[in-house]
């Protein structure tokens, strides 16, 4: 593919990219940044894209991971609440026992194979999503993925509550349809 060919692929990606980042975002300056981020990261290594998917859905799994780690980096980084007359030496300290073992015990990371169990499933259900009509696809990432509430998602697009609810209605039929047909239809059987 010609570098120029290349980079107009992306840059026509840019307005939907945004749209799919200020939906899991809420926030259009990070929202902008990731997807600054993603087209960076594409552009660094234009040999990652190896054709086996569209352009498309390839940056877009980049970006999807690019919204993780800003959300796991935005709950991990919490400002240690220091006391008067402490130091945060001394918060740190006390996080840890004599022996240098940590008071509380790690998060368990699950099981891996599960994990990459899931993974798989959500590429599954990205496929289905996009077989949807695109505002049926985004009431449903709103309510489901975002947890937004109805009053919310009917203003956000404006519509009223019996529409949406209809859409929902529609989106999950066929998202059921769809995933009996390409996930649970082709796991294999216990034996």
């Amino acid at each position: 593919m010609a570098a120029s060919s290349f980079h107009q692929q992306l840059e026509s990606l840019r307005p939907a990219l945004l749209r799919f980042a200020l939906l899991q975002l809420r926030n259009e300056s990070l929202a902008e940044d990731v997807v600054q981020d993603t087209l960076i990261a594409v552009l660094e290594k234009p040999d990652g894209f190896a054709g086996q998917s569209t352009l498309r859905t390839y940056v877009i799994g980049i970006m999807k991971h690019k919204i993780v780690d800003l959300l796991r980096s935005s709950q991990r980084w919490r400002q240690l609440d220091v006391g008067e007359g402490e130091s945060e030496e001394d918060v740190i300290d006390a996080l840890f026992r004599a022996d240098g073992h940590t008071v509380d015990m790690p998060r368990s990371w699950g099981n891996p194979d599960a994990t990459l169990e899931q993974k798989d499933f959500f590429r599954v259900m990205e496929i289905c999503l996009e077989k949807l009509p695109p505002k049926t696809a985004r009431i449903f990432m709103m309510r489901e993925w975002l947890e937004l509430d109805t009053e919310e998602i009917c203003k956000e697009l404006e519509i009223s509550t019996s529409n949406a609810w209809v859409m929902l209605y529609r989106a999950r039929l066929k998202l059921r349809e769809c995933l009996e047909l390409n996930w649970f239809g082709n796991r294999s059987k216990p034996a």
